[in-house]
């Protein structure tokens, strides 16, 4: 599955490009302390302000799921989730908390204000 990256109003948006629903959740850095919240459910062909207004780090963490088809963007960096919506404080020991341990992919805005993922399905 691939991501691509937009510019758009002073936030952070993802859009769903697929032809299926999808489960999204996020991470970002907040006072020091990195945050895990989900779930957003995306419609097809709709997009979702996850963080709003003006973007003041350069990095921040997508997992989704699709629900129709099976499959996910995922990476290499761990964070906690659960299955209902969370906020989760921290990214240690995320079992041994009673979280599942997840892989988020990472996002680079290069320093831009506001910032638009594009999820879609792979080619």
């Amino acid at each position: 599955m691939a991501a691509s990256c937009l510019s758009a109003a002073a936030d952070l948006r993802v859009c769903n490009k697929t032809s299926s629903t999808i489960g999204l959740a996020i991470g970002y850095e907040m006072q020091g302390d990195w945050i895990s919240e989900g779930w957003w459910n995306l419609e097809q062909n709709k997009c979702e302000t996850v963080l709003m207004g003006i973007l003041v780090k350069n990095r921040y963490l997508i997992h989704a799921i699709d629900y129709d088809k099976g499959g996910q963007w995922n990476g290499e960096t761990f964070m906690c989730t659960q299955d209902l919506e969370f906020k989760i404080k921290g990214t240690e020991e995320c079992v041994a908390r009673g979280f599942e341990r997840t892989g988020f992919f990472e996002i680079d805005t290069a320093g831009k204000q506001d910032y638009t993922v594009q999820l879609t399905d792979q080619e």
